[in-house]
């Protein structure tokens, strides 16, 4: 079997690849139409999230039988394309799922305790304790939206914490009771009503895009820290903001944002909405680093290793 690499993700998927006999064909440095005009034998092919795959692309590749995604998303694979010729989509959560519970939590803790105004703070000669005061995360009560590889790695982490944890997914059954009891399945409505703290880890889809807007702030029946590790385009930036002003928002942490090239690799910035955000004192931003860690970029990769191994090491 042909392997096509699109782009570049940890060797050890060539490795084991290779070690089961599969030919592995690094196109990583070309755009992704000559790659695969070069080889349209492959049997499968490897890309992570600028490659946008859709019908054109695998009419291209007849032989195809595999589509590693490494990372989470699906949302550059046109599913139903995929699936309509039989070709398999392998992505690989499990990798990077403890980087993006850890980072979310670090991000929790930094705003609960002003960690990044104290900082400044010091690093300015200044010495106010009484205005950094924080407060407990064993206090509140976290709703987390979308209890799937990331929302669950961050209910586990939460679980050292004594808070109370409410997660919201309409896609399971399974959520009530889970991690021994510390976990509690509830609507929209109950999240709205009695949530401290609301994380995203729900996928990007036509049901969530845009979701978080001005009515969804709206419904919160308490001021509430808002934070974002799924995708930017859940989140509309300009009603967070305004939720921000109003103080139905407290504080908000995002990792993405709407504006991300669909490479993730840079932010369409510059303009007053973007300005507006970088300027809040009360929000604090990272680029789209949750689940980037040296641990994960080994993982993403062996993961998928197994999961093709699995499938096709035969």
């Amino acid at each position: 079997m042909k392997v096509l690499f699109l782009d570049t993700v940890h060797p050890i998927l060539s490795e084991r690849l290779t070690a089961a006999g599969m030919t592995c064909v690094d196109a990583s440095g070309q755009p992704a139409t000559e790659g695969v005009t070069a080889h349209p034998d492959a049997d499968g092919i490897v890309l992570r999230s600028r490659i946008r795959v859709d019908g054109d692309l695998l009419d291209r590749l007849p032989h195809l039988k595999f589509i590693c995604r490494s990372g989470a998303g699906l949302e550059n694979i046109d599913l139903d394309a995929a699936q309509g010729r039989g070709i398999r989509v392998f992505n690989s959560p499990e990798g990077n799922r403890d980087a993006v519970g850890e980072h979310a939590l670090g991000m929790l803790l930094s705003l609960l305790h002003m960690l990044r105004q104290a900082d400044q703070s010091v690093r300015q000669g200044e010495w106010d304790r009484e205005g950094h005061r924080g407060v407990e995360l064993s206090a509140r009560t976290v709703g987390i939206v979308g209890y799937g590889h990331m929302g669950s790695a961050f209910a586990e982490k939460l679980t050292g914490m004594g808070c109370r944890i409410l997660a919201h997914d309409p896609y399971r059954n399974d959520i009530d009771g889970a991690l021994n009891g510390r976990v509690h399945a509830a609507d929209l409505d109950t999240l709205h009503k009695e949530a401290d703290i609301v994380s995203l880890h729900c996928n990007l889809t036509d049901e969530t895009r845009g979701m978080v807007d001005a009515d969804w702030l709206s419904r919160f029946q308490k001021p509430v820290v808002l934070m974002n590790t799924a995708r930017g385009p859940i989140v509309r930036t300009e009603a967070l903001l305004d939720a921000l002003d109003r103080g139905s928002v407290v504080c908000a942490a995002l990792d993405v944002f709407d504006r991300e090239a669909s490479s993730f690799e840079h932010v369409q910035g510059g303009d007053a909405t973007w300005q507006r955000l970088l300027a809040h004192p009360r929000v604090q931003v990272s680029p789209h680093v949750a689940g980037w860690t040296e641990e994960s970029y080994v993982k993403l990769s062996s993961v998928l290793a197994d999961k093709v191994l699995a499938e096709f090491g035969g």
